[in-house]
């Protein structure tokens, strides 16, 4: 299972949630639940950044269409819900009330179970009791 690098702190952390609240989307496809940061191509040096520090997530592009250029990355499957939702219900007061209900949702519409702040995730993603 790919895991975030044991140097992640806490402002690698509060970046990719700020890049989550500002730019993010927490979704799916109505098979399994994504989270999507699509950004301009400019941005590219930020993409290397977070596919060097959350490696278990994927680059897409670059996109050239409709006037548009960006790239896109997502996390999905076991790590979206081994590592990404963990990771961001673990500093979930950092979220604004639009980003945390967007948050939210996508957790319960694909049946993730979130842990709370402050309790560690075991292995397999479940919150310790």
């Amino acid at each position: 299972m790919d895991t975030p690098p044991a140097h992640l702190d806490g402002l690698a952390v509060g970046y990719l949630l700020g890049l989550l609240v500002g730019e993010g989307h927490f979704g799916g496809d109505g098979r399994q639940p994504q989270i999507t940061l699509r950004m301009h191509v400019r941005h590219e040096k930020l993409f290397r950044w977070l596919t060097a520090t959350f490696p278990g997530g994927r680059l897409y592009g670059p996109y050239h269409h409709g006037g548009r250029h960006y790239y896109q990355w997502m996390a999905r499957g076991d790590y979206l819900r081994q590592v990404m939702v963990p990771l961001i219900a673990a500093h979930r007061e950092w979220l604004d009330d639009h980003a945390g209900g967007r948050f939210d949702t996508m957790c319960d519409r694909y049946g993730i179970s979130a842990p709370s702040p402050g309790r560690r995730p075991e292995p397999g993603g479940q919150p310790a009791p």
